[in-house]
């Protein structure tokens, strides 16, 4: 049982820091100015900064308003979602690979689920602009993930 706290515990911890350094609005604004995405560094700090968060919005129009209800609401989705996930799969994991694809997978099904739930929210809602939120939400997941997989594999290897 505290072998799961743990790594449930340092995958929601990996996660949470991954979306404050690299989804605030200071990195996301300069990444969006400084960086571009034909090169393979460029689009990788793209790719890090999708869990976008911010304090407030660009300006007042209702949907400033809803893209940063959504961008908000998303980032905290992304890390209750991997919280859920780790503590429901943390015990049948043993270590190794195991834990490491366990917390890889964590984060592309958290980005993609809290992708698509707050797609619902921006204007002019579909079904469809919800399955594109989430196709590319899971790309974060993907080319971010082993991350999350490389800190839940030392939890369970040192628990």
């Amino acid at each position: 049982m505290a072998k799961a706290r743990s790594v449930t515990g340092v995958g929601v911890l990996t996660t949470v820091v991954l979306v404050l350094v690299f989804g605030n609005q200071a990195f996301t604004e300069w990444v969006d100015r400084h960086q571009p995405t034909n090169t393979v560094w460029g689009w990788f700090l793209h790719t890090l900064a999708w869990p976008k968060w911010a304090f407030g919005p660009s300006d007042n129009s209702s949907a400033a308003m809803r893209r940063l209800l959504a961008n908000d609401l998303r980032a905290l989705l992304l890390v209750l979602f991997v919280a859920v996930i780790l503590a429901l799969a943390a015990k049948t994991v043993t270590g190794g690979a195991g834990a490491f694809f366990l917390g890889w997978m964590a984060l592309i099904l958290a980005s993609a689920l809290a992708a698509f739930l707050t797609a619902f929210i921006l204007s002019n809602p579909s079904l469809l602009s919800a399955f594109h939120a989430a196709e590319s939400a899971s790309a974060y997941g993907l080319f971010v993930g082993w991350i999350v997989g490389a800190a839940v594999t030392t939890a369970k290897s040192a628990g």
